[in-house]
């Protein structure tokens, strides 16, 4: 329960002067900020002395201590290398959320040297890659030349 009191002070004038009571409002207390009877013996603390706590906490603000840690920028760049079966190969660059690059065709030669400038284990990844699609291209091309002898055999015996 919240209620609004009127406080009444006096203030000390000259001895001629009679003492007028002087009336001053106090802001409202919610009921669990009310003081115990202990602490109701307590002298409150004068307004005053309120006005100049609150001018030393404006007048020091609080400072933040320098970091003396270097900022730096960083740039982030996304390149993807994708490749098939077939040995194709192609590349996808991205500079933070937009897209600078898109299936951009390269070779297979090209992608083996620059994993083998970036690390011995990519380039061992991307080595094992290649070298199964040059099997499988091997494979292709001695089916191909079967096939092809089969065919010129074929015609030479039509133009006999």
């Amino acid at each position: 329960m919240q209620a609004d009191t009127l406080v009444e002070q006096e203030e000390t004038v000259d001895a001629e002067a009679p003492a007028a009571p002087v009336q001053q409002e106090v802001a409202p207390v919610a009921q669990a900020e009310q003081p115990s009877k202990a602490e109701a013996t307590e002298p409150e603390a004068k307004p005053a002395d309120v006005e100049t706590r609150s001018a030393d906490a404006e007048a020091k603000p609080a400072k933040r201590p320098k970091s003396t840690a270097k900022k730096t920028r960083t740039v982030e760049l996304t390149l993807t290398v994708t490749g098939t079966a077939d040995g194709e190969w192609q590349a996808d660059l991205v500079h933070g959320t937009k897209r600078v690059v898109q299936g951009l065709p390269i070779s297979a030669a090209a992608v083996s040297r620059a994993a083998k400038e970036l690390h011995d284990d990519i380039a061992g990844g991307i080595d094992e890659v290649i070298e199964a699609a040059r099997a499988q291209h091997r494979t292709r091309m001695e089916e191909l030349e079967a096939e092809l002898a089969k065919v010129k055999a074929a015609l030479a015996e039509l133009s006999d």
